[in-house]
């Protein structure tokens, strides 16, 4: 007969309750640096520059801290319209977004 223990076994990494909680990624684009008296002045439909072309990669942040790059697509299907981005490049999060 085995012999029982009390003692809880080591929960492996990957059941951290932690990795279940869901985080926001902001995707950007490209950066503007207009006068502050351009920007009072925009109105509706206006046109603000960035500093990117349509295939540039965009850049992927949790907080401030830079996680990866990607490039821009068009879902199609159900969710066609939709945008997404497919990762590229991503960095080591290995010791985490601190």
């Amino acid at each position: 007969m085995a012999e029982r223990t009390d003692t809880p076994a080591k929960m492996p990494e990957s059941s951290n309750p932690f990795v279940a909680v869901p985080i926001e990624i902001m995707v950007v684009v490209g950066k503007a640096r207009p006068l502050i008296r351009e920007l009072v002045g925009l109105g509706e439909n206006a046109v603000l520059t960035l500093d990117k072309r349509v295939e540039d990669p965009v850049e992927l942040y949790v907080g401030d801290k830079l996680v990866a790059r990607g490039q821009l697509e068009e879902l199609d299907g159900e969710k066609s319209g939709q945008l997404a981005v497919r990762l590229t490049e991503i960095s080591d999060l290995q010791h985490g977004l601190g």
